[in-house]
C-alpha cells in the first residue's frame, strides 16, 4: 500500500511541477492580452492654460483648458488584419480633442493604433494612421509591455509623427503601487496643422503653404507605470504650441497657440489606479504566484512520495523484533 501510494504522490508530484512552467512560458502569453473591444476613456485637464483665441490671434490666459482621449477598440478591423498577421491583433480607435473653457472644440487629431495584443509591439497594417495621414510606427504608445523593465523605450509621438526613446528614471510609489517613472522631452518641432480646427472657412490642410505660417510645438511628457500591467496609471505632459512667421499673425514672429501643464483629472485617476490594480493581480497569478504555488507543491509531494518508498523497502518490524520469551506453564 505504501509503494502504490508513493506511486500516486510522485504522479502529481510531476504534473504539479510540470504545470508551473507551463502557466509561466506557454499560458501567459496567450492568455495575457488587450482584448479587442476594449473602450476607455481619459481627461486630462490644464489649470490654468494659455490659449490663442482665433478670432483676434491672440494669446490669452484661461481658467482650464480640457483634453478628452478615448480608446475604442475595432473588432472587426482587428480580426481581418489577424487573418494575414497570424497572431492576436488589437485595433485602437483614439480620438484626442481639446475643448476651451467653453467647452467647445479647439482641435481634434483622431489615430488609429495597431499592436500585437500581447507584447504591444506595433503592427503595421493599412489603415494604419494619424489624422488620416498613413504612419508607421516603431515602439510603444499608450501602453507598455506586460511586465515592464527597468530600461528605456521607443515611444511613437502622434503630433510629429515620429518614435524617440521614453527613459525609465527609477522607481516610485504611487497610490500604494509601485510603479516605474518615465520621461521624455520633445524638443522644438515643426508639425502639421491639426486637420480640424477652430478657423471658419480655411482649410487647415493648405494653412501653412497660403499663409507661409509654421506650427510649432515641444513637450516633456512624464507617465507613472505599473511595471506588470505595463499599464500607465498617471500622466502628465508640459505642453506647448505656437505659430511662427507668416501672414496669419500680422508682422509678428510668434504667438502661443497653447501651453500648460496636463494632468490627468482626479476622477480618473482614481478609477485607473483601482482598475490596474485588479488586472495586476491576474497577471501576477499567471507570472509568479501560481507557478510557485504549483512549483513548491510539486516539491512537498515529492519528498512525501520518496519517503513512502523508502518507508516501504524496510521489512517489518514484528519480522526482526526479538520476541519475549513465554513464560513457562505451572
Amino acid at each position: 500500500m505504501r509503494r502504490r501510494a508513493s506511486l500516486v504522490l510522485l504522479s502529481f508530484a510531476v504534473l504539479f511541477a510540470a504545470l508551473a512552467p507551463v502557466l509561466r512560458w506557454y499560458a501567459f502569453p496567450r492568455l495575457a492580452k488587450i482584448p479587442p473591444s476594449q473602450y476607455q476613456e481619459m481627461v486630462l485637464e490644464a489649470r490654468p492654460a494659455t490659449l490663442l483665441q482665433y478670432d483676434t490671434m491672440q494669446a490669452k490666459q484661461v481658467e482650464k483648458v480640457t483634453i478628452v482621449q478615448t480608446l475604442k477598440g475595432n473588432v472587426e478591423e482587428s480580426e481581418r488584419i489577424e487573418r494575414d498577421a497570424g497572431r492576436d491583433v488589437v485595433v485602437w480607435d483614439s480620438l484626442s480633442y481639446v475643448q476651451g473653457p467653453d467647452g467647445k472644440t479647439v482641435s481634434q487629431i483622431p489615430e488609429r493604433y495597431i499592436f500585437d495584443a500581447h507584447t504591444q509591439a506595433p503592427v503595421h497594417a493599412t489603415g494604419e494612421s494619424v489624422d488620416g495621414d498613413p504612419v508607421r510606427r516603431e515602439g510603444i504608445e499608450f501602453k507598455w509591455p506586460f511586465l515592464t523593465e527597468k530600461r528605456d523605450y521607443a515611444y511613437f509621438d502622434a503630433q510629429t509623427r515620429t518614435s524617440a526613446p521614453i527613459h525609465y528614471k527609477g522607481t516610485r510609489t504611487f497610490r500604494g503601487l509601485e510603479v516605474y517613472y518615465f520621461e521624455q522631452t520633445v524638443p522644438w518641432t515643426k508639425v502639421p496643422y491639426p486637420k480640424k480646427m477652430p478657423m471658419p472657412g480655411i482649410d487647415a490642410t493648405t494653412l501653412e503653404k497660403q499663409t507661409g505660417t509654421t506650427r510649432w510645438y515641444t513637450t516633456r511628457r512624464m507617465f507613472w507605470v505599473e511595471p506588470v500591467t505595463g499599464a500607465p496609471v498617471n500622466g502628465e505632459e508640459i505642453h506647448t504650441e505656437e505659430l511662427r512667421g507668416g501672414s496669419l499673425l500680422g508682422g509678428r514672429d510668434k504667438v502661443t497657440a497653447f501651453s500648460g501643464h496636463v494632468r490627468m483629472r482626479e476622477d480618473y485617476v482614481d478609477h485607473t489606479v483601482a482598475l490596474v490594480s485588479s488586472h495586476r493581480t491576474l497577471v501576477l497569478l499567471l507570472v509568479s504566484h501560481l507557478p510557485w504555488t504549483f512549483l513548491t507543491l510539486g516539491t512537498g509531494l515529492l519528498a512525501l512520495s520518496l519517503l513512502l518508498e523508502a518507508r516501504s523497502r524496510r521489512p517489518d518490524g514484528d519480522a526482526v523484533a526479538e520476541r519475549e520469551p513465554e513464560p513457562a506453564g505451572v
